[in-house]
């Protein structure tokens, strides 16, 4: 083991902020005399906050300038939201761990305390994705809703100044950042389906730098790496992304996992949904065979549908 030094790069935002020192602090208790440094990067998604998401394209949004720092060695590794991360990496990368799972559901985060059954369609609902708004207008089709853009603390603020009613956000957001106050209710999984890999932190290293890989297969948790595998192997099958509506999210049991999936239209009236069991050893084709459960229902077309628009 010849590392003395780690560098790593994230994106600023708070939230970010919060994954790089957690990175950090799994790093310093397994291997305490390496040192550890944050290198905070901005990327594309950090600059442009006044368009959607689905409008500026999705590949490598959070990610890109990051993985350019890791692949001209300015830093060593790079942490992201797992669900932020692209399923095909760039050549010289690969994902080099994640960290233990946090919650995978959505929150509502409601400026009076209603829950989701108690909001009408005279509520402004505030989501960046169109994932979760397929799944509110499938709840609800009259439901009035509209984009969001910021971190955490920013769209929190704007709903307290009258930008909405009420949001939907990844629950592990607020609560890593102990923000658990503003949750009003953890949206059932049914009702929202959440993004393939949401609440797993990921760790993206150079493919060749066996140094770092060797440090990061000790801080790996398993059972969430298996679960990331299934959940990514689904979502590059179908070909989704925060373009289009589609999510999953997978449960394991002893040595089975069980993956729901879904892919909808933008309004949630087209709205498919299957479930596929397999081996945790072989999590990847099983999240492959979900997609081709929907992908034989139909679920291309509804993308393609989308993607023209």
């Amino acid at each position: 083991m010849n590392k003395k030094t780690i560098k790593i790069g994230t994106r600023g935002s708070q939230l970010a902020l919060f994954q790089a020192k957690l990175t950090q602090k799994e790093l310093h208790e397994k291997f305490p005399k390496i040192t550890v440094e944050i290198v905070v990067i901005k990327t594309k998604g950090d600059k442009i906050l006044d368009v959607a998401l689905s409008k500026i394209g999705d590949k490598g949004l959070f990610t890109k300038e990051i993985e350019n720092a890791l692949l001209a060695n300015e830093v060593d590794i790079a942490v992201h939201s797992l669900k932020d991360l692209p399923t095909t990496l760039p050549e010289g990368l690969t994902l080099g761990a994640v960290l233990k799972r946090g919650e995978f559901r959505d929150a509502l985060v409601s400026k009076d305390g209603r829950k989701l059954n108690e909001l009408t369609e005279n509520d402004v609902i505030a989501t960046s994705s169109l994932r979760r708004k397929a799944g509110l207008l499938r709840f609800n089709k009259n439901f009035n809703i509209i984009d969001i853009r910021g971190n955490v603390n920013t769209r929190i603020q704007k709903m307290e100044e009258g930008y909405c009613d009420a949001m939907i956000m990844a629950a592990a957001g607020l609560q890593r950042l102990d923000l658990d106050k503003y949750i009003t209710e953890i949206v059932h999984p049914e009702t929202i389906i959440p993004a393939a890999s949401q609440g797993i932190i990921a760790i993206e290293s150079r493919a060749d730098d066996a140094a770092t890989n060797e440090l990061l297969a000790a801080i790996n948790h398993v059972p969430s790496w298996n679960a990331g595998e299934a959940e990514r192997g689904f979502l590059r099958a179908i070909e989704g992304g925060c373009q289009v509506p589609v999510g999953c999210y997978s449960q394991i049991n002893g040595d089975t996992i069980t993956l729901t999936g879904f892919v909808a239209s933008v309004d949630g009236t087209a709205f498919l949904t299957e479930t596929e069991t397999g081996l945790v050893s072989n999590s990847r084709a099983t999240g492959e065979k979900l997609a081709q459960k929907l992908i034989e229902r139909g679920a291309a077309k509804i993308l393609d549908g989308i993607r023209k628009q």
